[in-house]
């Protein structure tokens, strides 16, 4: 779905393990990496989206996962020019998305796989969850930020973490 603003709806999932890393996913094809995501269909309420895709994504069920926090926003990026489908009607030039922080207990580890439906990732790793912020596209780098900053709070474990200062490094877009 398309919104007025030419904003795709959609929903990220940031699926942390007990040791407080996140799963990194490597897109089919590409040496891209990025967390699973995708899009909201009609009729679909983003916790509803989440699910789906988890399942379609990363082949995991509700029962595998515990909800930790979902971001009291949406948050966007723009599309750079080259990405945009100037043909596409309604001409999407960006997503708007809900954020998601999951936790899997490590037995449910064993139910990750990439084999259901359309499979987007070929393989993927538990890395340290700031680690996304030096790696991701660069267009989609602030959203990623902006997720991983509110809703560290509610990461168990999340005391050892220290959230990045906006003059880092791996926060420069």
């Amino acid at each position: 779905m398309i919104d007025a603003d030419g904003f795709r709806a959609n929903v990220g999932i940031i699926l942390a393990n007990t040791q407080g890393q996140v799963l990194w996913a490597k897109r089919i094809g590409h040496n891209a990496w990025q967390f699973p995501q995708g899009g909201i269909d009609r009729g679909e309420t983003p916790m509803d989206a989440m699910y789906r895709e988890l399942w379609e994504e990363v082949g995991l069920h509700p029962r595998h996962v515990d909800l930790l926090a979902v971001t009291q926003d949406w948050l966007r990026y723009r599309l750079p020019k080259r990405y945009v489908r100037h043909g596409q009607y309604p001409l999407c030039i960006g997503q708007k998305q809900k954020w998601f922080l999951l936790r899997l207990d490590e037995p449910n580890t064993q139910h990750i796989r990439f084999d259901e439906g359309k499979p987007e990732f070929d393989n993927w790793q538990w890395v340290s969850y700031w680690y996304p912020l030096g790696q991701v596209i660069h267009f989609k780098r602030s959203v990623y930020r902006r997720a991983l900053q509110e809703l560290v709070p509610e990461l168990p474990l999340q005391q050892g973490l220290i959230i990045p200062e906006q003059n880092n490094h791996l926060l420069v877009e």
